[in-house]
């Protein structure tokens, strides 16, 4: 088996990322979550590979890695505007949960 070149390690991730964003774009939370988990364990991955190579890219190479991580950067923006409102809901329902827990607890203690 060849040893895995950085640059490939690269396209792994983005394609993580592209997986992350299809699941924001279809709502599903729960494979979002799982993606993401597995796109940070890629991550890791190349951090690891860096640690243990001096890789040396050539000038297309160096290009190449740079469109990959605008690519994983656009993913990564349209993440976070698929997931905003989703995430604005989030903290509406948990600020109205806890101030009905507040009031709860305010006329328990006026009257218990």
């Amino acid at each position: 088996m060849y040893p895995m070149k950085t640059i490939d390690l690269y396209v792994s991730i983005a394609e993580a990322s592209e997986h992350m964003v299809n699941a924001a774009r279809a709502s599903d939370w729960d494979e979002l979550v799982a993606a993401e988990k597995e796109c940070a364990r890629r991550v890791a991955a190349l951090r690891a590979h860096q640690a243990s190579v001096a890789a040396i890219a050539d000038e297309a190479e160096e290009r190449r890695r740079i469109d990959i991580l605008g690519k994983i950067l656009a993913h990564d923006a349209e993440i976070r505007e698929l997931t905003f409102p989703w995430l604005k809901q989030l903290e509406q329902f948990l600020a109205g949960t806890n101030r009905e827990r507040r009031l709860g607890e305010a006329y328990r203690s006026d009257f218990g």
